[in-house]
């Protein structure tokens, strides 16, 4: 078994996810979605280089790299924080107490070129496999008008190899 997969370890990259607890939606408003990347910058900065995300209603995909001399442990507290926070966040504005996310996150190491271009395109293409959109392009919860947009951003899209001009 490869440690990387149970592990976080500075210096690589890795497809971070988690759902909502049974039918829950994790993100009900614009606000909900803009919160959590509020929250996920104030908590995963110093962690993370983010490289594509995406928000779905009841799921949400994040494509990290972990920064250099950043231990597993300060990296899955500051991770849980997040999710804690934002969780606290959303019952409170819902009038809810109880769990919100499935009880632990799930992280999938990044071990190729290859694998890495198929994850940007999977994470980007998420909400139309979902059926919420027509064309994945319109999705404003995702990073992939980082890619095929001249913005300024906080993703690291220089990172990416997938080049979504031609989409």
């Amino acid at each position: 078994m490869d440690l990387a997969f149970d592990f976080f370890e500075s210096g690589k990259i890795y497809h971070i996810y988690s759902k909502a607890v049974g039918n829950e939606l994790l993100f009900i408003s614009d606000e909900n979605f803009k919160y959590f990347r509020k929250r996920h910058d104030e908590y995963c900065s110093e962690m993370f280089e983010t490289i594509a995300y995406c928000l779905i209603p009841n799921h949400f995909h994040l494509l990290v790299l972990v920064k250099e001399g950043r231990s597993n442990d300060d990296v899955v507290k500051k991770f849980s924080d997040f999710l804690n926070s934002y969780s606290k966040a959303f019952n409170k504005a819902n009038e809810r107490n109880c769990a919100l996310f499935q009880r632990k996150f799930k992280r999938k190491l990044i071990s190729s070129e290859a694998y890495l271009t198929r994850i940007i395109l999977y994470i980007h293409l998420n909400p139309f496999k979902h059926r919420l959109v027509e064309d994945f392009r319109t999705w404003k919860y995702s990073s992939f008008n980082s890619y095929s947009k001249e913005l300024q951003t906080k993703v690291k899209k220089e990172i990416g190899l997938v080049d979504f001009k031609h989409f």
